[in-house]
């Protein structure tokens, strides 16, 4: 059988933290910024954890056990 293909959207998308979790950028800052608040924008700008709910299907697209 032949090896499993990365997922390549997944792999720019996503990176695997020390702990095994996985981290992600928050959605909403590529444009129409001049709307949001100051404090919108500077709490969009860290990265966050995937959901649990989501976390699987993440890991399956990473080709993670």
């Amino acid at each position: 059988m032949p090896k499993m293909k990365t997922n390549s959207s997944a792999k720019k998308r996503f990176k695997v933290t020390g702990s095994g979790k996985i981290k992600r950028f928050q959605a909403n800052t590529s444009h129409l910024m001049r709307k949001k608040s100051k404090k919108a924008k500077l709490r969009l700008k860290g990265s966050t954890l995937v959901s649990p709910a989501d976390e699987r299907r993440v890991k399956d697209l990473l080709c993670m056990k």
